[in-house]
């Protein structure tokens, strides 16, 4: 009885101060969507405001953004090949992540933005869509949601479930609260053996922890369309040298430039692909590379760079694997900004030699075994980078070498889909 008046307590403190916080989430809906319009569209969905009738959706995957999309991809597909008419509900957070599920997905799955962690508002939500299972991704941990579904009588899963120390020592304040939230969870799926034991001393019961691996390992590769890319793409730019800063922030964008300066002065027909992280930084990367003086060309204005480019700006959504494969080597950014990493195995997926920055807390276990196998090239700064990408642009017995090790590195690692299938069967609507 003490431990639900507890409890009762730490939901109420936290959904009091949630509470109060709504008029803040107005003003961050608002300052976002001058950057990125998409987000003054669709409130209703982030208040669980739905029209029409309720729909059941037996299995339902939340995915913040277009990162975690990715990672569950291998996971939603194979839920649809087994079933093609199971329906299936897909939540993100940002547009980017919307608009990745639609484009690989289109209408085979429903999709709505999940709204803030207000109990009123899971509580609306669960209602409306009637999950009978819930698969979270990966460090989504919001104590109303969980408790809602356990309260609802919905077995939830963290798959592909990470938790770096930071993150760890990030939830101190949240640590009583999310503690018990964590005893609801069916199973924690995690990536790693060290990712476990860190979701256990967060709360989760040691009894709920299993390790099935990284779904990112078993990514589609689609080779033949990748090899047609790659045909298409030296057809317009001939024997140049090529190299690509994908997944990018702001405050890494002035090295990239000032990479790209130093790369030329040696190879003055380098082609540098940029694909920053968030649509929203397009047009300022475009103007940076003009304002740098180069001839700039982008995907959705000419398809592909021409002769005279020193810059091609891959402004879409969804076709960052297809330019990895394209390039001689792949920086992959949020690792010079305080990011924390992105997705280093795409580019090792598609035999691109991989460099990063040295901040890799979120990638932790992935960059150390991509370091053990020499598919992976550190700089400590902007400086160290350059220098890294020097030697590999130079070298291209050692980039063979290091694509080859990554190539063989993410077959090796396959199997985390299968034994996470195997997690969440028990709990699977038929």
């Amino acid at each position: 009885m003490r431990a639900e008046t507890t409890e009762r307590l730490l939901r109420g403190l936290y959904s009091a101060v949630l509470y109060l916080l709504v008029p803040v989430t107005v003003y961050h809906l608002i300052w976002r969507g001058f950057r990125q319009p998409a987000y003054f569209e669709r409130w209703n969905e982030r208040y669980a405001r739905y029209p029409g009738p309720p729909v059941e959706t037996p299995v339902w995957v939340h995915a913040v953004s277009m990162g975690e999309v990715n990672a569950a991809a291998p996971l939603v597909d194979a839920l649809l090949a087994q079933d093609p008419d199971r329906r299936i509900l897909v939540t993100t957070i940002t547009p980017t992540g919307s608009a990745r599920v639609r484009a690989l997905w289109g209408n085979r799955v429903e999709h709505v933005y999940l709204a803030y962690d207000l109990s009123g508002a899971m509580h609306r939500f669960l209602a409306h869509f009637r999950p009978r299972v819930a698969l979270i991704l990966e460090t989504e941990l919001w104590p109303n949601l969980l408790f809602c579904c356990r309260d609802a009588g919905i077995p939830a899963y963290i798959v592909n479930a990470r938790l770096s120390e930071r993150s760890l020592r990030g939830y101190r304040v949240l640590r009583p609260l999310l503690s018990r939230a964590l005893r609801t969870l069916r199973r924690v799926v995690a990536q790693s053996t060290g990712d476990g034991e860190r979701f256990e001393r967060l709360g989760a019961p040691a009894e709920a922890v299993v390790v099935a691996g990284n779904l990112k390992y078993d990514m589609a590769i689609d080779g033949d369309a990748l090899m047609q890319r790659g045909r298409e793409f030296r057809v317009r730019i001939g024997h140049r040298p090529a190299w690509i800063a994908a997944s990018t922030h702001p405050e890494e964008e002035a090295p990239v430039v000032a990479i790209h300066k130093r790369l030329r002065e040696r190879w003055p027909d380098l082609l540098l692909l940029w694909a920053p992280r968030h649509p929203e930084r397009f047009r300022p990367v475009v103007q940076q590379c003009v304002d740098a003086g180069w001839r700039v060309a982008t995907r959705t204005l000419t398809q592909w760079p021409d002769a005279d480019d020193a810059v091609f700006v891959v402004d879409t959504l969804g076709e960052l694997q297809a330019f990895y494969a394209c390039a001689d080597v792949a920086f992959v950014g949020g690792s010079l900004q305080d990011i924390g990493g992105h997705n280093l195995l795409e580019p090792a997926a598609v035999g691109t030699a991989v460099v990063s920055g040295p901040r890799l807390h979120n990638f932790t276990d992935i960059a150390r075994q991509l370091r053990e196998a020499d598919a992976l090239r550190v700089g400590e700064d902007a400086d160290g980078l350059a220098t890294e990408i020097a030697r590999l642009l130079d070298d291209a017995a050692t980039r063979q070498r290091m694509a080859d090790a990554g190539l063989k590195l993410v077959r090796d690692g396959r199997g985390a889909l299968r034994r996470t299938l195997e997690a969440i069967a028990p709990d699977l609507p038929a």
